[in-house]
């Protein structure tokens, strides 16, 4: 995602999350008129909560709702490099609580930006984006228990978002291919033959080569450490695999380990796709056999291949992954080997070389049936450009076309342009699609562990808000609680009103009626599975 140097017209003028260069593009109006969805493409609402609460059918939405939280070059955060400790975690409070005051229930936060890492780690030295000085030295406290713990306190699913194959990042003060800038533990000076400088001048940087089998079992046992360690949710990658191409004759240099392949009858090309597929299938295998609650999930460039290529393909006219990157995404989601995919679909409703009307049903049909959930990577950071962008419906409109497709949920880059709200934009897709709490989709390829019903045992007005008393009920202890209002307003409903972490907080209805109200509550498993309904409780004016 990312903000690399690509070709303007190959790109279609954007670049995803991450470091570099973003050119403009020429657009096209959009079409006008409505946007039909096809009857035999929709996938209707995600799976929902069932039961009724004092004779009201409950009603919660269904989706993921997250943003990227970057740390390369501090795009998001720090705020700055070598920060002290009490400050770096008072801005990620901030974050979270941004999070929160937008309904959103996931956060995706950048913990390996370059062969670095967030937490003490054997296999990669501390991240110059938090230190501030590449010396492999401890900051003296450990982040990533920090930042999962504080995530969970707020009900917020916690992704770590890792970069498998990026080594380095370019810059004016390095260390781009530089190894004598390396921090001394970085894995790439022990093992040089790892290393692939790409591209060619100042804007190289340094890659794990993905046909070196060391180089690869290396990266994923390296992300698979943070799994064994901490207690994440998700595994979460972009979409750098190789890099996207730069233009200016460069070539990325892996004759040495082609020549080694053991597949001879491969050519380039196809070896290369076979080496992303290996990581790819390799880290899905393993992170269940570690974990098998922990989720995986990849966000890839929005364009797999182009109809006029493959009559498989969207219908879009720009780069192509599968080509350009050798990512095979449609593969991954039809072998099963994800749990989640979020296509970065980083276009307005209209463009010409990717319409986001257009190129988004391919994506429906993709994971159609397969058991991976479908989540858009939405583009808040091209809010404000020229053309469509300037419009401060544009995301509005694209989290309406999600709706009618059936998409379960969307993951929005990034962090700080959620926050800042260019145009209103974030006011009026969080208004108009995110006005109340969602419960995150369950995932049925996930282990499943219903929670006993709880039992609600009172209610009581404190203040403004109102707790309800409650305890667990028989079977597994529930990770997590929903909590359902019924009153005079909507008595033909009994509407999710907050959620919480078990253990983490009380079960508060923050903005309750001034009239009589009537509450149930559940609980779920961290795989989203939803006990039964408690039995009501009431409060009274």
């Amino acid at each position: 995602m990312r903000l690399t140097l690509v070709l303007a017209a190959a790109m279609l003028g954007v670049s995803v999350m991450g470091v570099g260069l973003v050119r403009a593009a020429t657009y096209s109006e959009p079409s006008a008129g409505p946007i039909v969805v096809p009857t035999d493409q929709k996938l209707g609402p995600a799976d929902g909560t069932t039961g009724s609460c004092a004779g009201a059918p409950v009603q919660a939405e269904r989706e993921l709702r997250g943003m990227w939280l970057t740390t390369v070059m501090n795009i998001d955060w720090p705020s700055r490099p070598g920060l002290p400790e009490a400050q770096v975690k008072a801005e990620y409070l901030k974050w979270l609580d941004l999070a929160v005051a937008r309904r959103h229930n996931a956060i995706f936060v950048h913990v390996r930006p370059s062969g670095d890492a967030f937490w003490p780690s054997a296999y990669a030295p501390w991240s110059e984006w938090l230190t501030g000085k590449r010396d492999g030295k401890s900051p003296g406290w450990d982040p990533m228990e920090f930042m999962v713990a504080e995530a969970h306190a707020r009900n917020l699913e916690f992704h770590a978002w890792f970069n498998p194959y990026r080594g380095t990042q370019p810059g004016p003060d390095g260390p781009g291919a530089d190894f004598g800038k390396l921090a001394p533990n970085h894995p790439l000076l022990k093992h040089r033959d790892w290393a692939i400088a790409y591209p060619d001048g100042k804007t190289a940087r340094l890659y794990f080569d993905p046909g070196n089998p060391a180089a690869r079992k290396f990266v994923e046992d390296a992300m698979l450490e943070a799994v064994a360690k901490y207690d994440i949710d998700g595994v979460h990658f972009d979409d750098f695999f190789y890099p996207y191409p730069e233009g200016g004759g460069s070539t990325f240099k892996d004759d040495a380990s082609f020549a080694k392949r053991t597949n001879k009858s491969l050519g380039r090309a196809a070896w290369r796709r076979a080496n992303v597929d290996t990581l790819v299938h390799e880290m899905s295998d393993r992170i269940k056999q570690l974990k098998p609650w922990v989720k995986f999930g990849i966000s890839p460039f929005g364009i797999w291949r182009n109809k006029t290529t493959d009559p498989s393909g969207s219908d879009s006219h720009g780069l192509e992954s599968y080509d350009a990157q050798f990512a095979d995404t449609r593969k991954w989601v039809r072998e099963g080997w994800l749990d989640y995919v979020v296509p970065q679909l980083y276009w307005a409703i209209g463009f010409d070389k990717a319409d986001y009307a257009k190129v988004l049903p391919w994506w429906v049909q993709t994971v159609k049936g397969t058991e991976v959930q479908l989540y858009v990577g939405q583009g808040d950071y091209r809010v404000g450009e020229k053309g469509p962008w300037k419009q401060p419906d544009q995301l509005d409109r694209q989290l309406a076309l999600n709706d009618r497709y059936g998409v379960q949920g969307s993951v929005h880059f990034s962090a700080r342009q959620v926050q800042a709200d260019k145009l209103g934009s974030v006011t009026r897709y969080t208004t108009n699609h995110y006005a109340a709490p969602a419960l995150l989709p369950t995932m049925k390829k996930l282990p499943l562990e219903i929670p006993g019903t709880p039992r609600a045992t009172a209610a009581r007005r404190t203040g403004s808000t109102v707790t309800i008393e409650w305890q667990a009920g028989g079977g597994p202890e529930p990770v997590s609680w929903a909590l359902y209002r019924v009153d005079a307003a909507t008595p033909q409903k009994a509407a999710l009103v907050a959620t919480g972490r078990r253990g983490s907080q009380d079960v508060v209805d923050p903005a309750p009626p001034a009239a009589e109200a009537t509450y149930c509550m559940s609980g779920l498993d961290r795989s989203g599975n939803e006990s039964p309904l408690s039995s009501p409780v009431s409060v009274s004016p």
